[in-house]
């Protein structure tokens, strides 16, 4: 930062200050001279301007001692204690993670009457489960989740913390992240660890054109979002170990000005995440009337339909059938992708599907760099085709597809 001694300032230095700063950053002030937003930190004010009235001091950052931040935690996301499977995906993760450091693997569960249910966690691999069991806690109030959040950083101190993107994790990941001080990456794709416990975040960035990666290199705890069916659960074990650790909290730490009055259940949506095998559409499709022949492939194989994000623009498609980074992320057995180049927001969503088939004309489609099948060709010569031979039971095709 620039410094003025405002005690040693006179209407000539003034001038002399504003003639030498080309960028006009001077200015008068309330309170003297000031320096304005319009400051690019050359320094030839202080370089060249008069001795000792304008200085340049270098903040001096505290460094955070690594040692004391052990464990990685994953944030137990659950709707009336019913746990969202991003949770153990989340989980198979941090048992990776934790092999590089040697670190524990924690889940922090928070709820009413929950207790019974943290033993289900230990049998996927947790060390350790932090139970935040309250009467106040009943419903997803913020307030409250985020003290509850808070107090168990404070008193565990872990290392990395792991959420999933849902809408409660979104919702809660960035008020604690804020509350310490320290970096939240949204929606990765990737995590890896280093040996002295800087958590690699990476994530697409620039709509998708590039891979960013972040890493916290100062800041504990380290924070991040991950969206569904990115990473994949690990066996469930019959035998379960760990400590499940009943956590206190203060009562003024429950206390909110959100009174959850009543709860009204919304119809079930649409959500291709669950799905076993995906007919994807996409800019190669010519007119909606064409989506009846991908429908029927659909119905023959047993799929659900989705698309790329210019079906959802022509109103094609129900948004929440979108794939992609500004749709939804899947991972199902099989996913045939029809008339769809594969940029990277689409295939940042779709690419750890476990069998992928493409259908393109265009030989040199990214599709096919991520593809396991290829077929090149006119997609309405291929898909009445395939459609035929299905229905004669064709055993080749069967197998592939």
């Amino acid at each position: 930062m620039l410094k003025i001694n405002q005690e040693k300032i006179t209407e000539e230095i003034k001038k002399e200050l504003m003639g030498i700063c080309p960028f006009g950053a001077f200015i008068e002030g309330n309170n003297g001279l000031e320096i304005s937003a319009a400051c690019k930190m050359c320094k030839l004010c202080v370089k060249k301007g008069p001795a000792g009235i304008v200085e340049y001091l270098e903040e001096v950052k505290e460094t955070v001692n690594k040692d004391e931040w052990k464990g990685i935690t994953v944030y137990v996301d659950h709707l009336d204690g019913k746990i969202h499977p991003v949770t153990y995906e989340l989980i198979g993760k941090a048992k990776k993670l934790a092999k590089i450091t040697n670190h524990p693997v924690y889940a922090l569960f928070i709820g009413k009457n929950i207790t019974d249910k943290a033993k289900e966690l230990l049998c996927y691999g947790v060390d350790e489960v932090f139970v935040y069991d309250f009467k106040e806690l009943e419903y997803f109030v913020i307030e409250p989740y985020t003290n509850a959040f808070e107090d168990f950083i404070q008193k565990i101190k872990p290392s990395s913390i792991l959420v999933g993107a849902t809408n409660m994790g979104r919702s809660l990941a960035p008020r604690i992240a804020a509350r310490f001080r320290t970096g939240l990456t949204a929606d990765c794709t990737v995590l890896e660890m280093r040996e002295n416990t800087d958590l690699v975040q990476i994530r697409p960035a620039f709509g998708g054109n590039i891979m960013a990666q972040i890493v916290t290199t100062n800041n504990r705890p380290q924070f991040c979002t991950v969206r569904y069916k990115v990473f994949d659960a690990p066996e469930k074990i019959a035998r379960a170990s760990g400590n499940i650790t009943k956590m206190e909290l203060d009562n003024n730490k429950l206390v909110s000005n959100i009174k959850v009055l009543g709860i009204t259940k919304k119809e079930v949506e649409l959500d291709i995440s669950e799905a076993d095998v995906i007919i994807a559409a996409g800019r190669g499709v010519k007119s909606e009337k064409d989506m009846a022949m991908i429908s029927e492939l659909a119905e023959l194989l047993g799929a659900r339909t989705a698309c790329t994000r210019p079906l959802i623009e022509t109103g094609w498609f129900d948004s929440r059938l979108q794939i992609g980074l500004s749709g939804r992320t899947v991972k199902p057995k099989l996913i045939i992708t029809i008339g769809i180049s594969g940029a990277v927001q689409f295939a940042a969503g779709m690419q750890n599907s476990d069998v992928i088939i493409a259908i393109n004309n265009d030989p040199n489609a990214p599709i096919f760099n991520i593809a396991h099948y290829g077929i090149i060709g006119d997609l309405y010569e291929i898909i009445p085709g395939l459609i035929s031979k299905i229905k004669l039971g064709d055993s080749l095709v069967k197998a592939v597809v």
